[in-house]
């Protein structure tokens, strides 16, 4: 998950860098919408090591666009993808509940196409092996390709064979010229930080066997617009996905969606399985239902984004509000966790150390860093414990009743937590287990 994307090629995403922010890296379209600009942000997983803390920052703008041809949301591509990925921050393995949704991945996906040893399977994006070493407990071979070595390495030690790459068609065609085409692709969370779509998606279709099955999973656009989450928006993340402009992709490359998913991860997601176009999967009913969805949310009008700059406005207002509010009150507030999506909204919020005194997070990566842009400290948990603050800002607010379940101790000294999306409140932790 998370990580793993193509330098350019020649495709749209090329084409979307070399003349600026106005072509369409997914079907080449000039002339892009407006979406929600979010001012100026630095990348949301540069954080920054101690000795660094009286260095500058470069900011970049998160201003995202909307193509009218296809409907693809989408960033402009304003740092090489191998500035982000190469050494990377997020490691899957730190959250219980993504490790169980990957466990049942691999469990679902092995009965319903009947892997097993004789089968190959090809994770791109696999990060520090979360997922394929499910799939290793199976004794199914597999292969993991993730650019981050550092991440990577992890995935090795876990005994996730792993090669350091980036995926695009000149790794599908090696691996298609030593007879390793995959009954199951699987290119989880990834599509979303894909430059050159065209090079990405080209290597997926070369890649699957001719009854493969690929398996797209990205946070659903729909979901975004619906449910205020502007601060998934960042720069390493490239497009924001509705079916219908995935399905439109798709199908360029000879590739074709048979079945969708309605998922829980990151806000909403949807887990998109497509096969090349010419394979025996039949189509199920729910294609038709979600992309009925998306006509009825007018995601194919452009007044729909327009409006939701408004929206993102007023939910910075109120949170900024909340905290000045307690700040005044002479309340303490940290923050759990360091997410990316954590790094939009503070930077967007201009929320620094004078609301927001800390934060804490599992990943020992980031203990003793700063946040970017706020230069807020990181550190581990027991800060929470040893700090006793008075309210907790929930940033992976997608995680919120696992993260609220994890600090319950917190009803000790009357500790609230802050859930600030889709509408900032604030949340009694005996309110939140009597709600569980």
């Amino acid at each position: 998950m998370d990580g793993l994307v193509a330098p350019h090629g020649a495709g749209a995403g090329a084409v979307n860098a070399r003349r600026g922010h106005s072509v369409c890296r997914a079907c080449g379209h000039e002339g892009l919408l407006p979406f929600v600009n979010l001012g100026l942000s630095p990348l949301c997983e540069s954080f920054i090591p101690p000795e660094a803390a009286n260095q500058g920052e470069a900011f970049y703008p998160l201003d995202v666009r909307v193509c009218p041809a296809c409907w693809l949301a989408q960033l402009g591509e304003y740092v090489p993808v191998q500035d982000i990925f190469t050494e990377y921050a997020y490691f899957s393995s730190y959250s219980k509940s993504w490790l169980q949704h990957a466990a049942d991945y691999v469990e679902a996906m092995a009965g319903r196409l009947g892997l097993g040893p004789q089968s190959f399977v090809v994770e791109v994006a696999s990060n520090d092996g979360y997922l394929l070493r499910n799939v290793v407990a199976r004794g199914i071979p597999c292969l993991g390709i993730e650019p981050a070595a550092n991440v990577a390495q992890a995935a090795e030690a876990a005994g996730v064979p792993t090669w350091v790459r980036f995926f695009g068609r000149g790794v599908a065609a090696e691996l298609a010229a030593q007879d390793r085409r995959a009954d199951l692709v699987a290119a989880n969370n990834v599509l979303a930080q894909v430059p050159d779509l065209d090079d990405f998606v080209g290597g997926l279709a070369l890649l699957l066997k001719p009854e493969g099955v690929l398996t797209l999973e990205f946070p659903h656009l729909l979901r975004l617009l619906a449910g205020n989450q502007f601060d998934t928006i960042y720069h390493e993340h490239f497009g924001y996905f509705s079916l219908g402009t995935v399905q439109r992709l798709l199908a360029r490359h000879g590739l074709r969606v048979f079945d969708v998913e309605e998922l829980w991860t990151h806000g909403g997601s949807l887990r998109v399985l497509a096969c090349r176009a010419e394979a025996a999967w039949a189509e199920t009913p729910a294609v038709a239902r979600v992309l009925g969805d998306e006509a009825d949310a007018g995601l194919d009008r452009a007044e729909t984004y327009a409006a939701f700059g408004a929206r993102v406005e007023e939910t910075r207002y109120r949170l900024l509000e909340l905290l000045i509010g307690l700040k005044r009150a002479g309340k303490r507030v940290a923050g759990y966790g360091a997410p990316g999506k954590g790094n939009t909204l503070l930077n967007y919020c201009g929320i620094r150390t004078d609301l927001l005194a800390f934060t804490v997070d599992r990943n020992p990566y980031k203990h003793g860093r700063l946040l970017p842009g706020t230069r807020i400290q990181i550190h581990p948990p027991d800060k929470i414990r040893e700090e006793r603050p008075d309210a907790i800002l929930i940033l992976p607010w997608n995680l919120k009743e696992e993260i609220m379940a994890q600090l319950d101790y917190v009803r000790e000294w009357g500790c609230r937590f802050i859930i600030p999306i889709p509408r900032p409140e604030i949340v009694d932790p005996d309110a939140a287990q009597a709600g569980a």
